[in-house]
């Protein structure tokens, strides 16, 4: 399931990110990537734990909790601190799939179920640099204006494409969903966008508003992990 979430982040905060990663510290983003994701990657990114990633990485997060749209559609557990890249021209990162399981930094390890990333420059400062996701329906381009963002399955080969003009800055993280099954996690979303749809046509204390409500409910019961 690929999803769009537009404006996660506000012009103010995309511009805060955009002014704190001119003045960050860039290094070889092959040292965050597995063994065989290293063969293909060539970016760079913000270290980890550094104080530029950990103050960005906060204002995505705070983002994230006010989303509805993101919390509808990952059911989140737990979110990795989230990482921030940059593509210059020339710069790719070939078809690979994101290790399944990542060791959080500070402690514990955390689940790939649902991979995410927010772009950070606008389309027309770049060319190329398109996210490129293999899914059921064949590869789909992804290529959105800043502050908004894409999430799609962990399980999912994906690509970048060559940057062949400017530069494009990106955050990526992962989530361990309440959901593990992706199918399921699709369902569920997609009942909550009804809902809310049905809920803007007719009063919440409509028969078929609380129907689904309950169904809604009552799946989650049946299918969340904690």
């Amino acid at each position: 399931m690929l999803v769009h979430i537009p404006g996660l982040l506000t012009a103010e905060e995309v511009a805060t990110c955009r002014r704190r990663l001119d003045a960050a510290d860039w290094v070889d983003g092959r040292i965050t990537a597995g063994g065989q994701s290293a063969q293909v990657k060539n970016n760079l990114q913000v270290p980890e734990g550094s104080a530029s990633a950990r103050d960005l990485g906060d204002i995505v997060l705070r983002a994230l909790g006010r989303n509805p749209m993101f919390n509808s559609a990952a059911v989140p557990l737990r979110v990795y601190p989230p990482m921030f890249n940059r593509y210059d021209v020339g710069m790719t990162f070939d078809t690979h799939v994101d290790n399944a399981i990542r060791n959080v930094p500070g402690g514990g390890r955390l689940r790939t179920d649902v991979s995410s990333t927010l772009f950070l420059t606008s389309p027309d400062e770049y060319d190329g640099g398109e996210l490129v996701i293999e899914d059921t329906y064949g590869a789909q381009a992804v290529k959105l204006p800043a502050g908004d963002m894409v999430l799609y399955p962990g399980t999912s080969l994906h690509r970048v494409n060559a940057v062949t003009r400017g530069s494009r800055w990106a955050s990526f993280f992962w989530t361990q969903s309440m959901i593990e099954d992706d199918r399921k996690r699709r369902l569920l979303f997609e009942m909550d966008m009804s809902i809310i749809q049905m809920r803007m046509a007719v009063p919440d204390t409509h028969v078929g508003v609380l129907g689904l409500t309950t169904c809604y409910h009552n799946l989650m019961r049946m299918w969340c992990t904690l």
